[in-house]
């Protein structure tokens, strides 16, 4: 049922239009407990929100689970994203070398001896792409507190590090 007024016409005037451009045409309303103090902004630390952070348990099951996806809850999206993608090339790699094997089974070819080592060798590195990505993501889950800022460069007597610190 629509709102609005009926012309002689017999057609119905909405009131939306009317309405969106007044309340457009009014300036904004600022309270006082909005007033932004530009000081403290200028002055704050940044100091990091621990509430948001994964345990590194609990992101090495979810790497384990499948991979990539305790990369993607420690903010490590395109790591993550890198071990989602190979999951699916090991995934789609030893289905196409099964089909492969057990058609070579029914020709009795030749070569199914190294047909199923190669079915072996995918199904290891989509075993040890579950590992690696888990304990990638259980590392990466105890540094995610680390600061961002530190550097380590060689120099030809050895190694220097330097990290910024926020300024007093």
């Amino acid at each position: 049922m629509r709102q609005g007024v009926r012309r002689s016409g017999g057609q119905a005037v909405s009131w939306a239009p009317v309405l969106a451009v007044v309340l457009s045409l009014l300036p904004p309303v600022r309270l006082s407990a909005q007033a932004r103090d530009t000081t403290l902004a200028r002055n704050a630390v940044a100091i990091p929100d621990t509430g948001k952070l994964i345990r590194p348990v609990a992101a090495l099951w979810r790497s384990l689970l499948l991979p990539g996806w305790g990369q993607a809850a420690t903010g490590r999206h395109f790591t993550g994203a890198a071990f989602a993608t190979w999951e699916g090339v090991t995934i789609m790699m030893t289905v196409r070398a099964v089909q492969e094997q057990h058609y070579m089974e029914e020709t009795d070819s030749k070569n199914l001896d190294s047909k199923r080592q190669q079915v072996q060798d995918w199904v290891v590195l989509w075993v040890f792409n579950h590992l690696f990505s888990g304990a990638e993501a259980f590392v990466s889950a105890h540094l995610q507190d680390f600061p961002k800022d530190l550097k380590v460069r060689a120099f030809p007597g050895g190694v220097g590090v330097s990290l910024a610190l926020p300024r007093p």
